[in-house]
């Protein structure tokens, strides 16, 4: 039979607690071999740069190519130091430097693709929660989705002109589907035990969808967010081949015009980083929104 204890000697034991043990040296120990993994993942990748960086120059001093085709690693240097400031009276490239024509992409697709990302996931929820919305319009989300951005960029230029609207409506359209599919399929696959749950407490549909559906589907969600500013980033040089200046976009295509190809190369690395810092901030956001993902 179990023991029963007196009210004073369960006082006395609530009075008194245990000591706090000793702090574990094993943690130290552990942190040690990722800090050394995290150390040899960074060397591995500044060396392969190094090689990668070293390989073009041997090719460029070589001349196994003209310079036209393949510019050499000081050419492309050259052509980002004229770029980016003023020089013999010429600012930047066509008046803009470069770091003005990135910003003026980086905003195209902020609003682009996140006009394209709040329909996607507004469409998605009612694609998820409504299956009669599902069978509407998932053949529609299927069918942009697997229309590349050019095929519809001359349509809507005939449409709103050559400004920025065509631009903005390409990378909205181009958006969209990713995070429409992404939402839809996280939605209609939340865990119906939370859900029967929240309805048996009295939950109403809408309540349900913000506190229980849409917490659940958040993971999928921001990948299908990553995905869609991935292609919306893609999609800006198409969408600046045709007055895209200034813009890197049109820079890329009016220097590829005069055969400018450290300009080109230029362009090419500035998109490539940027996007790389963009996709980092996309799965830093996703760590915080969605901690349990990342630690799953």
């Amino acid at each position: 039979m179990p023991t029963s204890t007196s009210p004073r000697e369960r006082t006395a034991e609530a009075a008194d607690p245990v000591p706090p043990g000793p702090p574990d040296k094993d943690d130290g120990r552990r942190r040690r071999p990722e800090r050394a993994a995290l150390l040899r993942r960074i060397g591995l990748r500044v060396l392969a740069l190094a090689v990668l960086l070293g390989l073009w120059h041997l090719v460029t001093a070589l001349q196994l190519w003209s310079p036209v085709l393949v510019p050499s690693p000081a050419a492309v240097w050259r052509a980002l130091l004229e770029t980016s400031g003023t020089h013999d009276g010429v600012r930047g490239y066509q008046g803009h430097t470069l770091i003005e024509h990135l910003g003026i992409s980086l905003r195209r697709i902020l609003v682009g693709a996140g006009a394209g990302v709040a329909a996607g996931l507004v469409t998605g929820v009612l694609m998820g929660t409504l299956p009669w919305v599902r069978v509407v319009l998932e053949p529609a989300v299927a069918f942009l989705r697997t229309l590349p951005p050019l095929a519809y960029f001359s349509l809507l230029i005939i449409w709103f002109g050559i400004d920025e609207a065509p631009k903005l409506w390409l990378l909205a359209i181009a958006a969209m589907p990713p995070v429409a599919v992404a939402t839809a399929s996280a939605v209609a696959s939340a865990p119906t035990a939370l859900v029967e749950a929240a309805r048996a407490i009295g939950a109403r549909r809408g309540q349900v969808v913000t506190s229980v559906v849409l917490p659940s589907a958040l993971p999928e969600i921001l990948v299908g967010v990553r995905l869609a500013f991935g292609i919306a980033y893609s999609s800006v040089v198409a969408a600046e081949t045709v007055n895209g200046l200034p813009g890197i976009g049109g820079l890329i295509r009016d220097a590829q015009r005069y055969n400018q190809s450290d300009t080109v190369v230029l362009g090419l690395f500035a998109i490539g980083l940027s996007g790389l810092l963009i996709d980092a901030a996309l799965r830093l956001l996703s760590d915080r929104l969605a901690p349990w993902r990342s630690h799953a």
